[in-house]
């Protein structure tokens, strides 16, 4: 009996254990995010249109489960790049407490540094805000970021 318990225990464990790692798997970290940023950089650095229609369709690397590559145009901040978003001011975006989270992605827009932008975001295809923080730079014309789900 105490062994059945003991195997029944164990089993269970077991389980919550890979229920928790795959649910850790289907959510970028951030070091991941960052990682993409800095290979996005690069991307832009060498051929900048190009780099834009990349992170649009998500090609070679730039789309990994909710982690994406998005861009605005440093000057007027319109996005180019972003699953949903191209057109738009980043700049008049808020985030579900009415915080006018797009100013402050587009400040943080800084050549030569990445720094870090907190808000609420819905996820791609859904529609209740989630914490999130971006990595943020300038490189060329654009403003790009990565962010991640906490």
């Amino acid at each position: 009996m105490r062994k059945a318990k003991l195997l029944s225990a164990t089993a269970s464990v077991a389980f919550l254990v890979t229920a928790t790692v795959a649910d850790a798997q289907q959510f970028g970290s951030a070091a991941e995010a960052k990682a993409m940023l800095e290979k996005a950089i690069a991307e832009v650095k060498a051929n900048e249109a190009a780099a834009i229609e990349k992170f649009k369709k998500g090609e070679a690397g730039y789309k990994d489960r909710d982690l994406y590559v998005f861009c605005f145009d440093a000057k007027t901040g319109t996005v180019t790049a972003h699953p949903s978003l191209i057109g738009t001011d980043i700049r008049v975006l808020k985030d579900k407490t009415g915080k006018v989270i797009g100013e402050d992605i587009f400040a943080a827009a800084k050549d030569g540094t990445i720094t870090t932008v907190d808000y609420f975001f819905p996820k791609p295809g859904g529609t209740e805000p989630i914490a999130k923080q971006s990595f943020v730079t300038k490189v060329g014309g654009q403003g790009c970021a990565v962010g991640y789900y906490k």
